[in-house]
């Protein structure tokens, strides 16, 4: 049962990929925003910016993970017998 449950919480399609990469680009984008009020000037900016970039780092991670475990399933199931 608690497998069941863990799948839940594993990202398996690059369209749910893509919807974790928004909600994190929409939190991101929206605490930048608090940064800019608390902060005025350059500081704020560099803090929005450095929320935006978090985003991409996440983003392309997520992808690459997505690639690596289909290509390990792909070599798992090419190494089993038929």
């Amino acid at each position: 049962m608690l497998k069941k449950i863990g799948r839940l919480f594993v990202i398996k399609t690059k369209f749910e990929a893509c919807l974790i990469i928004y909600a994190l680009g929409v939190g991101a984008i929206a605490r930048g925003m608090i940064y800019i009020d608390e902060y005025p000037g350059v500081g704020g900016k560099l803090l929005l910016l450095a929320c935006s970039g978090s985003v991409f780092l996440a983003g392309a991670k997520i992808f690459d993970c997505l690639r690596y475990e289909k290509a390990e399933r792909e070599a798992a199931a090419a190494q089993q017998p038929a």
